[in-house]
């Protein structure tokens, strides 16, 4: 497969995205990146943030675990001004992996303890934490959802893709959904969940709506009847009755929002080199949101536009703004120059999928411009990636940058950047899919690896990922 990431200068850069009939704007200066913003009550230092990554090390009740400490001690100290707390389930049902973070009574103290080491760290480096904020994305995972799928509808596309955890067959049409009554109860949980996010110390709460989660997909739920499906009044019922009880009972908590804006389809590697193509579909698409129906390459903000605004009148004071599926189209998700274990070869030269984030973050911060937006990926442009990034803030493209991946290969990328001007070269993430290689890897005792960066946090991770070469070692001779 080819290499794409060839570039020595920002100019470079810029020469490529022309050439494939791209806009992607640079700069060298980066002033925009660390001047403070409102968000809501709070006061951030500066537009840079570390974006929602899930470290899948936590307990097996839903605590964190020694590595999840490390990573947050890691962020406080980074300089980042927004720290995204990762995806933590209301429900055990509803978590992902079972080493997923859970907020209930009980873990609450150890989530407590998370975040004040956090806030600690950033104190020790800087000096002080008042323009620090800080919050837990919270989640109900739904279609995946490790225990068993919870549906909120039947996609064509997906249930091919989705397993019955108890047969181990594919999701077929009679699958049951998730009741109307189910997901008011689910709307219980996503306040109890917001009350013990406030009393432990979190600035905010992010009610997950990306990446074909339980409310993700019900956002693209137009097949489903009754008054969570069809038209967008309904499929936006939930996080509407979700975000008002959370304004009226926590008025103290400021509410924010992870939207996809644009789903796409579901991808699968073809032929000797394994490309992504995309899998058969019938048109128009019905249950693709933020996607013309007519054309799956093509994104249609008439509806993610709307949400948007309805967001904004319900109380949402912060959206950050993703796309796609990690599951059946990565490529969407996270422009990656190796694609991940269970993924394919990249469809789409990387840059495509760069600019499809920052267009589409653009027109959802022109639609609400008194909110903060936070754009998404980025890590993709490595050591060019703070140069995107201060042109977009300069731009009023967006408010707030967000870096993943990256944050994890260098998590104190902001620190390292105001005070050199530059980022660390050796700790740049080269989007290897380490990150996810590690994540996608069960054969573990507790069902799930941690994930980390094995290239440049060696002394932690390279073991764990020797461990897992060395068990897909075991697995593949047993199968000769």
């Amino acid at each position: 497969m080819p290499k794409y990431y060839k570039y020595k200068t920002p100019d470079d850069l810029v020469a490529d995205a022309e050439r494939l009939g791209l806009q992607v704007f640079v700069t060298d200066d980066f002033s925009s990146l660390f001047t403070p913003i409102s968000i809501g009550p709070h006061r951030a230092g500066n537009r840079l943030a570390i974006q929602p990554m899930e470290g899948c090390d936590g307990t097996l009740d839903g605590h964190p675990d020694e590595l999840t400490y490390r990573r947050y001690r890691r962020f406080g100290a980074g300089g980042a001004k927004l720290i995204w707390g990762e995806a933590t389930a209301v429900a055990d049902e509803g978590r992902m992996n079972p080493r997923q973070l859970w907020i209930n009574e009980k873990t609450a103290g150890s989530l407590e303890r998370m975040l004040a080491q956090c806030r600690q760290a950033h104190r020790e480096t800087f000096g002080h934490d008042d323009d620090l904020v800080v919050g837990l994305q919270l989640t109900h995972s739904g279609r995946f959802s490790y225990r068993k799928p919870m549906l909120a509808m039947h996609d064509p596309l997906l249930d091919p893709l989705t397993r019955d955890k108890s047969t181990g067959r594919p999701i077929d049409p009679s699958f049951p959904l998730v009741t109307d009554d189910e997901l008011k109860q689910i709307a219980d949980q996503f306040l109890a969940a917001a009350k013990l996010a406030w009393k432990i110390g979190c600035d905010f709460v992010d009610i997950k709506q990306c990446h074909r989660y339980l409310l993700s997909e019900l956002l693209a739920a137009k097949n489903r009847p009754g008054p969570y499906g069809g038209s967008l009044e309904n499929r936006t019922r939930l996080v509407r009755d979700i975000i008002e009880r959370i304004r009226d009972e926590v008025p103290e908590l400021t509410i924010a929002t992870r939207i996809n804006a644009y789903d796409g389809i579901p991808y699968r590697g073809e032929g000797e080199e394994f490309v992504g193509r995309p899998v058969p579909h019938e048109r128009p698409l019905v249950t693709a949101f933020g996607t013309n129906p007519e054309n799956h390459l093509e994104e249609d903000l008439t509806e993610p536009l709307q949400l948007v605004r309805w967001l904004k009148d319900w109380g949402v004071q912060l959206i950050n703004v993703s796309m796609g599926n990690p599951y059946a189209n990565p490529h969407v998700v996270r422009p990656a120059e190796y694609a991940p274990v269970d993924g394919y070869n990249a469809p789409e030269h990387p840059l495509i999928g760069v600019a499809r984030h920052f267009r589409i973050a653009r027109q959802i911060q022109r639609a609400v411009p008194e909110i903060p937006v936070v754009g998404s990926g980025y890590s993709w442009l490595q050591d060019f990636a703070m140069h995107a990034a201060a042109a977009n803030v300069a731009r009023g493209d967006v408010a707030i940058v967000g870096i993943g991946r990256g944050a994890l290969a260098h998590p104190d990328f902001a620190k390292t950047l105001q005070e050199t001007g530059r980022l660390r070269r050796t700790s740049v993430c080269r989007t290897f899919s380490y990150c996810t290689n590690l994540m996608r890897s069960k054969d573990h005792p507790l069902g799930q690896y941690p994930t980390g960066c094995p290239p440049f946090d060696k002394e932690v991770y390279g073991p764990i990922w020797k461990e897992v070469l060395e068990k897909r070692k075991q697995a593949e001779n047993a199968t000769r």
